[in-house]
């Protein structure tokens, strides 16, 4: 078998698979460690699934209109609605977060299976989005991941403090006449734009263990959201790198391999909580 450094070095598209990879990682860490302290790791597992009805719009209308349309697009305009919708019935109507997850989860795989059981043909860029493939990532698609990797972790560094406060103690930023629900409605923001950027990866289907897994790891070592925050996008560095090369060398789907290993890990690592915490 050829070296997978001499490929990575001579094949542009490894090249191309592990640098959007690295970048959505990054993003992927920051706010995956939000997450997990906020306690809204079903509702990103609900953002991620429920895009599914963005992805099947986008190819009704390209349908309608004769002419592919881009699904990363549809896939973010759902992702932000979907995620304001969660929050606005949240915090509207004061309803329970795991019944509201449900039923947004029900509705944008409803809405999308609908969609794409209307066009016809093979939706191969379907699949991709579903359960990722990342070797076939573009210099377009790297360039719109840096984008959203950019605006991610621009409004994480500017709003970072006020994060830490809405993630432990909602009522206290209240007192101190913070802007709370415009502060949470931002997180899932962040939330909606980093499952975007996690999907290119592994697919929607396996999106909250790449997300959410690092961070968990990261907070069974520290209990400091500074130290947490740089613990999960190392793990996460490490883990999608270590996943395209365990994906090249047994011939495994990349996704499914880096979510594999993250997944593992995690596991392994849950003793630690007890020796360090």
């Amino acid at each position: 078998m050829t070296s997978f450094w001499y490929v990575l070095w001579h094949n542009p598209f490894l090249q191309t698979a592990l640098f959007a990879g690295l970048a959505a990682s990054f993003a992927g860490g920051v706010v995956g460690s939000y997450v997990v302290v906020k306690r809204i790791v079903f509702i990103s597992g609900s953002i991620s699934h429920a895009v599914l009805g963005g992805i099947g719009a986008s190819l009704f209308l390209g349908y309608l209109l004769g002419r592919s349309l881009p699904l990363l697009v549809g896939a973010i305009l759902a992702s932000i609605f979907f995620g304001f919708l969660i929050g606005w019935i949240h915090r509207r109507y004061r309803q329970r977060e795991d019944s509201v997850i449900a039923a947004i989860w029900s509705l944008g795989m409803a809405a999308g299976v609908i969609f794409i059981s209307i066009v016809p043909g093979n939706n191969a860029a379907l699949m991709d989005f579903l359960f990722g493939n990342l070797l076939w990532a573009n210099q377009s698609d790297v360039w719109m991941l840096l984008s959203l990797d950019i605006i991610v972790l621009a409004i994480a560094l500017l709003c970072h403090v006020r994060f830490l406060s809405i993630s432990f103690d909602e009522t206290q930023c209240l007192l101190q006449k913070e802007r709370v629900s415009f502060l949470y409605f931002l997180l899932l923001t962040l939330v909606s734009f980093t499952v975007v950027l996690m999907i290119q990866i592994i697919g929607a289907i396996l999106v909250i263990a790449m997300l959410c897994l690092p961070a968990a790891i990261a907070n069974l070592l520290t209990q400091r959201l500074s130290k947490m925050i740089c613990l999960a996008v190392a793990l996460s560095l490490f883990f999608t790198f270590s996943g395209i090369y365990l994906s090249y060398t047994l011939n495994w789907p990349p996704g499914a391999t880096i979510s594999l290993l993250t997944t593992t890990a995690y596991f392994i690592s849950l003793p630690l909580k007890s020796r360090y915490v």
